[in-house]
């Protein structure tokens, strides 16, 4: 693991620098507050399993891709493009310009647009996949007997989860009204079709049939 200066938060060492104070605070400005704390929660949870499993990573990257992952998950969105990508072009705009270079910058846009892709995430850099690892723990509970029960009621102790399946799900369906196209060919296609009435998501069995070409 790079080293960095270092504290502890809910009992887990996490990076103490300028750029993941900063983006800490950039996190609080833009993301209600069960969002702030689901993102603090994810990097918590990001930074334990990598130690737990003793990955060498960057920490900065870690911390900067898992808590500004949702910051376009609110009900300002507007798309046009899946909320992933939209977040993660924001995330890296705010590291080029707090002076992190390319290659760093980079596996922070992966580790936000892949936040919801596990399939693909977790099978990347390590901080792609730890970044996508915390945020499944805190989502869908994936992995939730890694860390002790102790120190897992002490992080949703100091930052409680505050409602989130309901506000998350509140979200999700007000992104699948607003920008159906967004919504297509990922996880938020889910909660369209249990939750808002009349949506209804292209087949890619019908698109891959009627694609343009003689054969």
């Amino acid at each position: 693991m790079t080293e960095t200066a270092s504290r502890m938060l809910a009992g887990v060492s996490v990076p103490d620098t300028p750029l993941v104070n900063k983006a800490i605070d950039y996190a609080r400005e833009n993301c209600e507050p069960y969002l702030f704390n689901h993102v603090i929660r994810s990097w918590l949870f990001a930074a334990r399993l990598g130690q737990i499993d003793s990955i060498d990573h960057d920490a900065e990257v870690v911390a900067v891709g898992t808590l500004l992952h949702d910051i376009t998950l609110n009900e300002r969105f507007a798309g046009p493009r899946r909320f992933e990508v939209e977040g993660a072009d924001l995330a890296r705009t705010f590291a080029t310009q707090s002076g992190v270079d390319g290659r760093r910058a980079q596996l922070i846009w992966d580790s936000v647009a892949l936040n919801s892709t596990p399939s693909i995430g977790l099978y990347k850099e390590p901080e792609v996949a730890l970044c996508t690892a915390g945020i499944g723990l805190d989502v869908i509970g994936w992995r939730y007997d890694a860390l002790p029960p102790a120190e897992m009621a002490r992080i949703v102790s100091e930052f409680p989860r505050l409602g989130m399946k309901q506000n998350m799900t509140k979200c999700f369906c007000c992104i699948v009204e607003k920008n159906p196209e967004t919504t297509y060919d990922n996880f938020a296609r889910d909660f369209g079709e249990r939750f808002v009435r009349g949506y209804e998501a292209p087949s890619i069995v019908d698109l891959v049939l009627n694609a343009p070409f003689d054969e």
